[in-house]
């Protein structure tokens, strides 16, 4: 069995398919690509990301809609292939998402998969979860301008980039450290010295900042 922890992070997020009333303008000199603001509603489907932070691998999948199930389905798809299936242990690092949120949803996850531990990120603070980033890319890079004829057409495209992702991207390199944030947790303290006094407790502290992320070839 393998000895190494491997860690991961999933997510998901709703894609509508608009179909666009008139034909986008092509691109021109001087000129950006101009799209028709009105649109016919194609649908939408949930797409699902797991994403392997240490070697830059993305398991992606499309489903009618958002659940428990949906989930699962994604757990399953990771989680039946090696390394994973046999490692010491797998960490999922996920949202506050109803699908993955809660004792119960811990529960259900180690019962399916022994070997597999969940792992929250703070409310409010869900762009900790490096998936993020890789959906950010897809948003700018794939889905937008939104100009599509139907669901078919948006799970290829989200397959197809997720195959060039997979075959170019480099993991990410973060700038936010700990030391960073130990700096940042030390103002916070002394900001709330200065103004309520000292031996106040700050009850509940915001997340920093997002930090900025140097892309890879793939983003």
């Amino acid at each position: 069995m393998p000895a190494a922890r491997r860690k991961w992070s999933t997510a998901l997020t709703l894609v509508q398919a608009r179909c666009r009333c008139h034909p986008a303008l092509a691109p021109g000199q001087a000129r950006a690509t101009r799209v028709d603001h009105t649109y016919g509603r194609g649908g939408a489907l949930a797409n699902l990301a797991a994403y392997d932070v240490h070697h830059d691998r993305l398991f992606g999948r499309s489903e009618p809609k958002t659940g428990i199930t949906p989930f699962i389905n994604l757990v399953t798809q990771v989680m039946s292939q090696e390394p994973y299936a046999s490692a010491k242990r797998v960490f999922w690092i996920v949202d506050n998402g109803s699908s993955h949120r809660g004792q119960k949803a811990s529960d259900r996850l180690a019962a399916a998969f022994p070997n597999a531990a969940m792992v929250p990120t703070p409310v409010h603070a869900s762009w900790l979860n490096q998936v993020e980033t890789y959906f950010s890319v897809v948003q700018r890079k794939v889905v937008s301008p939104n100009d599509f004829t139907n669901l078919t057409e948006v799970r290829d495209r989200l397959r197809t980039f997720e195959d060039r992702y997979n075959a170019t991207a480099q993991p990410f390199h973060w700038k936010f450290t700990t030391s960073d944030l130990d700096d940042l947790l030390v103002r916070l303290d002394r900001h709330a010295t200065r103004f309520y006094g000292a031996g106040h407790l700050v009850m509940r502290r915001r997340a920093p900042r997002q930090p900025r992320l140097r892309w890879g070839p793939g983003g």
